[in-house]
């Protein structure tokens, strides 16, 4: 099972590829929750951090839900992140596992 460490000094750019390269499926960040805005590769997760949200460090492996790994991005960072096909063309189910939709 693979460890995927996310903190507030990744920039977008980094954290996409290195969670492409971790569990072979793509992820889509925004500024907001509600997944409005893309957010800028060359920004770090702390400066597109939403005011009151703590901020901070969260491990995750591939057998968490990509439903229980968005939200636990949104609900530490503030901000929204989507997880999608290795190709990015159609987003992943709720309900599979990151590992599973590397796999998509």
């Amino acid at each position: 099972m693979a460890d995927f460490k996310i903190d507030g000094r990744m920039k977008v750019k980094g954290l996409k590829e290195k969670f492409k390269e971790t569990f072979g499926c793509s992820l889509r960040v925004y500024t907001t929750v509600a997944c409005k805005s893309p957010a800028k590769d060359d920004a770090t997760l702390a400066s597109i951090r939403a005011e009151g949200a703590k901020g901070g460090e969260i491990v995750v492996g591939s057998n968490i839900r990509v439903g229980n790994f968005e939200k636990k991005v949104a609900d530490l960072y503030g901000i929204g992140v989507q997880v999608a096909n290795a190709a990015n063309t159609k987003l992943s189910k709720d309900d599979i596992t990151l590992a599973a939709a590397g796999k998509e």
